[in-house]
């Protein structure tokens, strides 16, 4: 895919994505499921999960970026005005992955993440005028 402002540059290819309204996932608490009662539940965050194809890099040994699974977790918000959904800004994140003995015999493991920031995600609306 390109776009009129850099049509010469690469992109990598999305091969497969999910999206997921949601709470904080670090900070459930009691949860918003209580608001559902009495209006349109609340989801503050949308959840987007992208997987890449490989990505060629340009050079004499034709080395490439493999497949990548990125995560972001997006501010997610409806204008109360004009009824308009309104995304955020947000840190695009790989996430390394540890396995850990989850007992001192090493029976049971469980897998303990960190989130690296490799980039910016940014969402403007759509205009069928541009295409």
């Amino acid at each position: 895919t390109t776009s009129s402002s850099s049509s010469t540059a690469p992109r990598m290819k999305i091969t497969n994505g999910r999206w997921k309204l949601s709470e904080d996932p670090d900070d459930r608490k009691d949860g918003l499921w209580i608001w559902g009662l009495f209006k349109e539940p609340l989801y503050p965050f949308l959840l987007l999960q992208i997987e890449t194809d490989e990505y060629p890099i340009s050079g004499v040994e034709e080395d490439s970026l493999k497949p990548l699974r990125l995560y972001a977790q997006v501010d997610h918000k409806r204008d109360k005005e004009t009824g308009e959904v309104e995304l955020g800004v947000a840190s695009l994140n790989l996430r390394e992955i540890e396995q850990m003995k989850a007992d001192p015999f090493g029976a049971a493991k469980v897998e303990i993440f960190e989130e690296v920031k490799v980039g910016q995600l940014t969402f403007r609306p759509y205009d069928a005028k541009e295409t």
